[in-house]
């Protein structure tokens, strides 16, 4: 698609918070918190014309590296919020991009995320096909306090779980979603924690994806502030996750 009237190189989206999207305690669960920061970064694209659709033409598609969101509190059902991204940097496979998500003008959550350009067909990384140079880049720019980093999780050596991979798991580009693995690694977290919001800030590592029917193992490190979620296939490892407590 040619590039949006609308685009601009700093958007903002308004969302409303429905009942599908909470939690038992009626406040934003943290997987659709990351699905509509990334549906705006999505949205932005497609103004953009580097959208999923336009970069399928070359069998490219934009794939997450690196997330980190640092959580001030949640919106709750009926809550309408406003998200608002750019990019930092962007250039031959690589792009940084900010978000924010604010409620009633208030800052609630910063996230800045590492993306990577993957061909669809070759299952490896390559440069953007696309012509990109109308967005205007703001490196100095930061939503985050701490940008994202490479999370250890060599301590995180307690298998807690088994897990195959369903068609349930999958995504457009034919590889488990992003987000599922958060959702497995918040199912063996403790539920008390999650419902009075206690969670800080999360920060994901995507190393290697993975099929249907791949067969692999989520291991944990819990300490008094910080919990560490390892997923392993063949004992390599996959998907690396920091959760830190408030």
């Amino acid at each position: 698609m040619p590039i949006s009237p609308n685009f601009n190189s700093i958007i903002s989206k308004q969302w409303d918070i429905n009942f599908t999207q909470c939690a038992p305690n009626g406040y934003l669960k943290y997987t659709d918190l990351c699905n509509m920061l990334q549906l705006t970064a999505a949205t932005h694209s497609e103004l953009g014309g580097i959208s999923f659709y336009d970069m399928q033409e070359f069998h490219q598609a934009w794939v997450l590296s690196r997330m980190r969101v640092e959580i001030a509190e949640l919106p709750k059902w009926g809550d309408t919020v406003t998200v608002t991204t750019w990019i930092n940097s962007l250039e031959n496979s690589r792009s940084v991009r900010a978000l924010e998500m604010h409620l009633n003008g208030k800052k609630i959550v910063g996230a800045e995320t590492f993306w990577a350009v993957f061909n669809t067909q070759k299952r490896r990384p390559e440069a953007l096909a696309l012509p990109y140079d109308h967005f205007e880049l703001y490196p100095e720019k930061r939503a985050t306090v701490h940008g994202f980093s490479k999370v250890n999780v060599s301590t995180a050596i307690t298998k807690i779980a088994d897990k195959t991979v369903y068609m349930s798991d999958l995504d457009i580009v034919n590889h488990v979603n992003n987000v599922k693995y958060l959702e497995w690694c918040l199912d063996y977290t403790a539920t008390p924690l999650l419902l009075k919001q206690q969670l800080q800030s999360l920060e994901m590592n995507f190393l290697k994806e993975l099929s249907l029917q791949d067969q692999v193992e989520i291991l944990n490190q819990e300490d008094d502030n910080e919990s560490l979620f390892n997923i392993t296939k063949e004992g390599k490892t996959c998907f690396a996750l920091q959760l830190n407590w408030k």
